[in-house]
Formats: C-alpha cells, structure tokens, sequence
C-alpha cells in the first residue's frame, strides 16, 4: 500500500501504474473473451460456464469489485497524465508529436473513454440486465439462466451487433498502441526488441478484435442460431 501512494505522487510512478493496470486488464479481456467463444460450443457449455462464475458467490464478487478498482484507477491516472502532458508541451513540440505518432497514440484518451462508456452498457445489457430486457431472464432446460440464448438473442439485433463490433475496433485501436507502451513504461523494450514488441501488440489488438468480434458476426449470418422454441 505504501509503494502505490508513493507512486502517485510521480509521473514515472504513475505512468508504471498505469502500465500494470492495463496489463490487468488486457488479461480480464482475454479471459472474458475464452469464456465468451464458448457459445460455439453450445446452449449447455455456455450456461454452464456461467452458472459456474455466479456459483463462485463471494469470489466472484470480489473479483468484480477488484477489477472495477483497477479500471478505475487506470482511467484516472491515465487522464490525469494526458492532462500533464499538454500542460508541459509547447505548441511546436505538440505538432512535432503529432506528427509522428500514430492513429492508435493519438486517439489513446479517446479510445479509452469511449471504451468505458460502452462496458458501462454492456454491464446494463448482460450483467444488470437493465437494458434490452426482452432478451434477459431465459431459463433453460436445466432451470439455469439462459445465457446463450440472451447472446445469441441480442446479436441477432443487427444495432446491437454493430454496435459491439465498433466498440471491439475501437478497443483493437487503443490496444494496438497500449500494449506496445506497457512494455516501454516497464522498462522491457530496447531498439533490438522495440518492432518486435510493436507487432506483438499489434497481434494482441487483432486478437481482441477477430475473437470478439466472430460471435456477433456469426449470428448475423446465420452460423449460431437459436435453440429450438426459443423465440427472438
């Protein structure tokens, strides 16, 4: 505890803080996004997945409320230090940055907070349940939430699925740039390794956006469907 209030009193402190909490939370996507592909396997494979994390009760819980500290503090610390960066430079050193950064450095804090606004919605869709609520409390055979069909139901909506397929190009776009930067900030990048680690990220970032991206498009032409007697 006392190592993290003293690195946020930094900017190299914070800048590695930031660093970790992206590391964090890149993990959480890939996780989420494993889990998620399960709908290939079916209505049975995916509830039970997810019966299987509501089932870790408390865990799961702190888990969330854990990650939700991360993400926050990596938002926080992130905006605090793009606000110090424009403080600190001066309007020709500003064009030359500009110039020879790329779309996904550019575009970082944008990303970022587009990003968030859309977990928030997608937390009100499939977590809360709050929003689209004709596609929420299914129950299936075995008397567990119907998970699948909730999935399946909601990218059948092609705004929906457009709208998860922008939200995944625009996390592809913060990443291809974020995940190359984790690497610098902690000190794991020389000139020999420095393309290396920017293909990886960009790897990473294709990663994301293919794996995530394949469920909603799936539905939409008809390779995943509903069960049979579900309706839309």
């Amino acid at each position: 505890m006392t190592w993290l209030l003293s690195s946020l009193t930094t900017t190299i402190g914070r800048k590695t803080l930031v660093a970790l909490t992206g590391l964090a939370l890149i993990g959480f996507v890939l996780v989420h996004m494993a889990g998620n592909l399960q709908v290939f396997l079916g209505q049975d494979a995916l509830n039970a997945y997810a019966k299987g994390l509501h089932d870790l009760g408390g865990l799961l819980w702190a888990a969330r409320i854990g990650l939700l500290a991360v993400a926050l503090l990596h938002v926080g610390l992130a905006l605090k230090l793009a606000a110090e960066n424009r403080a600190a430079r001066g309007g020709r050193y500003a064009v030359s940055a500009h110039i020879q950064s790329g779309p996904g450095a550019r575009s970082m804090v944008l990303t970022g907070l587009l990003i968030a606004a859309f977990v928030l919605y997608h937390l009100a869709h499939f977590t809360w349940q709050t929003v689209h609520p004709e596609y929420a409390g299914r129950i299936d055979g075995l008397g567990r939430p119907d998970v699948y069909s909730m999935v399946v139901g909601s990218f059948g909506d092609p705004l929906i699925a457009g709208l998860y397929v922008v939200a995944m190009a625009l996390l592809g776009l913060h990443l291809s740039h974020g995940a190359a930067s984790i690497t610098r900030t902690l000190g794991l990048e020389s000139r020999a390794n420095g393309p290396l680690f920017a293909k990886l990220g960009l790897g990473l970032a294709l990663l994301v956006v293919v794996g995530n991206c394949v469920m909603p498009l799936a539905v939409q032409l008809g390779l995943i469907g509903l069960p049979p007697g579900v309706a839309r």
